[in-house]
């Protein structure tokens, strides 16, 4: 019988988290432990390293995953141990798993097999307690708001028009829409609202995105909470909310350091889904990384087409960011997948699907290459029903599109499973670039024409599409002054379209923008396509089903 993921990480020989502090030159009084084995990094000590040069920055990214997914984390985990095995000096940045999916169709987030950060359990369950602090900052300028609509509603808020929404970091479909304030006057005044997980809200994607304990405080404050009747925006600074809200946050904001199985530092902060919100680690993580380590591997969720266009068009627009290498995480499973075969139909070989299937991952290719800019390399997420022949396949396919492909068996080997990988990302970062880093679309296009150039560029999309209200939404936010941020766009990750059965590389079809929500504090504009959720729910067998802990406080069944 397999060694599942958690007894692997269980059986694990954990290095004291101040012996991997002291690896990267972080002294013992900068870090504020949370037990022997993970630690926040204090904001100072990271600050005093600005002047230090950055190392070189790895994008991991991949083809449209599966309902499983494809190993990306997996495959970060061991791209960073086999770099130290081939003696450069390397950290990882990865997002913190969110209790939504651990819970529910996912289970845990903390890579799989021999290449995993640990302490696993912490991380996939509560960790230092971040995004418990999102979510308290996020309800507060929510219960602020009712507050003041309460006691008199000085700013004249327009109760039909309030945007900010409550968020609870778990999978609960019956609180997507709500009434709340129920009950008679001394409950407030009665509206409709709703609730989104932590991973998609707007505090969230600050965290992610500040630099620094001001401006983190600062970007609260923007955030536009609702309108008035003569429809002026309202603030979290109009409500006094953002200095309460950034003290919540102020020790989240330290970047969390743990290890990996073969004790590869790891930075492992903040959380925001690829499908509903940008889908990055915090900048503050990843810039410290840079600072210290002369490698760092990042990855951004989900395919490229989701993951790594937001990790370009607003991480690095946004901080100066620029990866030197990009790997895009295949599985011969996923691009069978892409090919028609359903899933439980995967385990048996499959050649032609194959060859069907691979324009999903040249699609892929396609985009990081030759739109972005980026140098790549196609890294095969090795499984152990994978035949030469369609390993050979897929390697063929890669390379007659110009790139290289390399085998990489880290789940099984750890890091050693991942040494050409790391060599050929070595490679390639020491390569001259022609040209630096390309966005998607320029600055000063319009809202409607940078939707329309992720939809057509990256998705293979004709056009994009809108309600008569959408458009008129998208106009205001456009005289408004708000013309000038990026698009986040919000769909399903299975699919370069709108529709998640629609799967390889579909053209022509059409993007349909569903609903507009300005994020402020953030500086992007959020465009929901399709029928994505910004609440997810729970599958029929949910993970919690599995997970339990014995009489002696050992968790078992995380996965």
């Amino acid at each position: 019988m397999a060694t599942s993921n958690i007894e692997i990480a269980q059986r694990a020989e954990l290095w004291p988290i101040t012996r991997i502090a002291e690896g990267l030159g972080i002294p013992e009084e900068a870090l504020e432990p949370y037990g022997r084995h993970k630690a926040k990094v204090a904001l100072s000590h990271l600050a005093a390293l600005r002047d230090r040069p950055r190392g070189r920055l790895v994008l991991m990214t991949a083809i449209s995953p599966t309902p499983a997914g494809e190993g990306k984390t997996t495959t970060t985990v061991g791209l960073g141990d086999a770099l130290n095995r081939i003696g450069e000096r390397a950290m990882i940045c990865l997002r913190e798993p969110a209790l939504g999916p651990v819970f529910g169709m996912k289970g845990g987030a903390a890579g799989g097999g021999y290449a995993q950060v640990v302490p696993m359990e912490d991380i996939n369950l509560h960790f230092t307690g971040d995004f418990a602090a999102i979510a308290v900052a996020t309800n507060l300028l929510a219960a602020l708001i009712d507050n003041h609509i309460h006691h008199g509603n000085a700013l004249d808020i327009d109760v039909r028009r309030v945007t900010w929404r409550r968020v609870l970091d778990v999978n609960d479909r019956a609180l997507r829409d709500t009434v709340i304030g129920l009950g008679g006057p001394g409950n407030g005044y009665p509206r409709e609202s709703g609730f989104d997980i932590v991973v998609a809200s707007e505090v969230m994607a600050i965290f992610c995105l500040a630099s620094s304990l001001e401006d983190l405080k600062n970007r609260l404050g923007e955030i536009v909470v609702a309108y008035t009747r003569d429809r002026a925006p309202v603030r979290a600074r109009d409500l006094h909310a953002h200095g309460a809200m950034a003290a919540i946050l102020r020790d989240a904001l330290a970047p969390n350091l743990v290890q990996t199985l073969e004790h590869t530092p790891a930075f492992v902060h903040g959380g925001p889904f690829a499908n509903i919100a940008h889908g990055c680690n915090s900048f503050i993580a990843t810039d410290s990384a840079l600072r210290l380590a002369d490698y760092v591997v990042t990855e951004a969720g989900f395919g490229a087409d989701l993951g790594a266009e937001k990790f370009v068009d607003i991480l690095c627009r946004s901080t100066g960011l620029r990866p030197d290498a990009a790997v895009i995480v295949a599985t011969v499973r996923a691009v069978k997948y892409h090919g028609g075969v359903e899933v439980a139909d995967l385990a048996s070989e499959d050649v032609a699907a194959v060859t069907r299937g691979i324009v999903n991952l040249e699609r892929h290719l396609t985009t990081v290459r030759e739109t972005w800019g980026i140098p790549a390399v196609v890294a095969i997420n090795h499984r152990a029903e994978d035949t030469d022949a369609e390993i050979a396949a897929l390697v063929g396919a890669v390379e007659a599109a110009g790139a290289r492909a390399v085998v990489a068996k880290h789940f099984a080997d750890g890091g050693a499973g991942a040494e050409d990988l790391a060599r050929e990302v070595v490679r390639l970062c020491a390569e001259p670039v022609e040209r630096g880093l390309r966005f998607t679309y320029p600055d000063e296009a319009g809202l409607w024409q940078k939707m329309s150039a992720i939809a057509t560029r990256v998705y293979g999309a004709s056009g994009i599409t809108a309600s008569t209200a959408v458009r008129a939404q998208i106009r205001r936010l456009q005289e408004d002054g708000y013309g000038g941020y990026p698009v986040c766009v919000a769909k399903t990750q299975y699919s370069f379209s709108t529709d998640a059965k629609l799967r390889g590389a579909p053209t022509g079809h059409s993007v349909d923008i569903r609903e507009v929500r300005l994020a402020a504090g953030a500086r992007f504009i959020v465009m929901v396509c399709g029928d994505i959720m910004t609440m997810p729910g729970l599958p029929a067998i949910p993970a919690a089903n599995t997970i339990d802990v014995t009489e002696d406080g050992r968790i078992v069944g995380l996965f």
